[in-house]
């Protein structure tokens, strides 16, 4: 869709159609408070009626971008709350030290709760530090404590360190049924280019980029393009961007949707159609130690949401397993890496998504 706005204008379309349907039925929704209430009820309710489509095979999307204050964590939050709420189990990951998706999941992480960090640098399984959530009886969170501030720095010395993080999610798979195993894995990364980030790209079969519909959002955008290409081609073949998602749209301003409509022109079918509006619920709802989704259904901000987890949903369906031998969709580890080296400079404006440029691999072979 060229017209980001049009998303929006659309969607008020779909509650004026709702509300004559229903003043035909005799139920009068003649004002902006009914009609909340109408779109929260469909939000949720409309689980047992229209539950979102279960992947070809268990999604790990890392969700990244190294400039702060995108949305990578509220989408995180958001997308699987909504994701779950929609019938599908959804297992957050929390690799940021600043633990903000534990917070708006209602999930303890102060210190000495069993986290994220005591599976990456301690000897506890991934399962030992799993809590469910109060939004969903599908969704569960891996928190993260202050500790992993550190985390990076003790990591230093471990063997295979950038492997901690994927071979920590293939054992608790490995550990469920297979009906227990969760569909999506969402994992939520620092705003930054360190070691948790890198863990994440290596454990992660896809990326989720979320983009702030603002100038600078797009200025370090070619450098983390470059290192999933760095990391695909020496850590993790598996990896690729697969989603972009715009947030904090704003329709008043004419700078939206320029840098909305360069990022469609450039990533093209990889940009889910649905915007995320500037919405204070969003803001809001963390501070409820809930998503938005939940702290107020009715909300533009939930039902753009609402609307991006299911397109994220149904490009799902078309996954394959993939093609190793991998039991149930259970992914399996790559071979130990070589020792540490530096990668070689590549410029990111000769990157294109899905592709490693000849040059790249003949240098780094050197």
């Amino acid at each position: 869709m060229s017209d980001p706005g049009q998303r929006l204008r659309s969607s008020l379309a779909a509650d004026k159609a709702a509300m004559a349907q229903f003043s035909a039925a005799g139920e009068e929704f003649d004002s902006p408070i009914a009609m909340e209430a109408l779109r929260a009820t469909r939000v949720l309710h409309a689980a047992n009626q229209d539950p979102f489509p279960r992947p070809g095979r268990i999604r790990v999307i890392t969700i990244a971008n190294q400039k702060g204050g995108v949305g990578k964590t509220t989408s995180t939050v958001n997308l699987g709350v909504a994701l779950a709420l929609y019938g599908l189990r959804t297992l957050v990951i929390d690799l940021d030290p600043q633990g903000n998706a534990s917070t708006a999941l209602g999930v303890e992480h102060s210190v000495g709760t069993p986290s994220i960090y005591d599976a990456l640098v301690g000897d506890r399984e991934l399962a030992e530090v799993v809590h469910p959530t109060s939004a969903s009886p599908k969704l569960r969170c891996v928190p993260a404590t202050i500790d992993l501030a550190g985390a990076e720095i003790e990591l230093v010395s471990v063997v295979a360190r950038e492997y901690r993080l994927r071979r920590a999610i293939e054992g608790y798979l490995q550990s469920l049924p297979e009906e227990e195993r969760p569909d999506y894995v969402l994992i939520d990364c620092p705003p930054s280019l360190g070691l948790l980030t890198l863990n994440a790209l290596v454990a992660g079969d896809e990326v989720l980029i979320p983009i702030q519909c603002e100038y600078y959002a797009l200025e370090g955008l070619g450098q983390l393009l470059n290192n999933i290409e760095l990391v695909r081609a020496h850590l993790n073949p598996g990896i690729s961007v697969r989603s972009i998602l715009l947030t904090m749209y704003d329709s008043r301003t004419k700078l939206a949707d320029q840098v909305a409509d360069e990022v469609r022109n450039h990533f093209k079918d990889l940009v889910l159609p649905t915007v995320i509006p500037r919405n204070v619920r969003v803001s809001e709802a963390p501070g409820y130690g809930q998503s938005v989704v939940t702290y107020d259904p009715g909300s533009r901000g939930s039902t753009s949401y609402v609307d991006a987890a299911r397109e994220l949903a149904e490009r799902g369906v078309a996954l394959t397993p993939l093609s190793d031998a991998r039991p149930n969709g259970v992914r399996q580890s790559y071979p130990p890496p070589l020792p540490p080296r530096a990668f070689p400079g590549t410029d990111a404006a000769t990157l294109d998504v899905g592709t490693v440029p000849a040059s790249s691999s003949e240098e780094s072979s050197r």
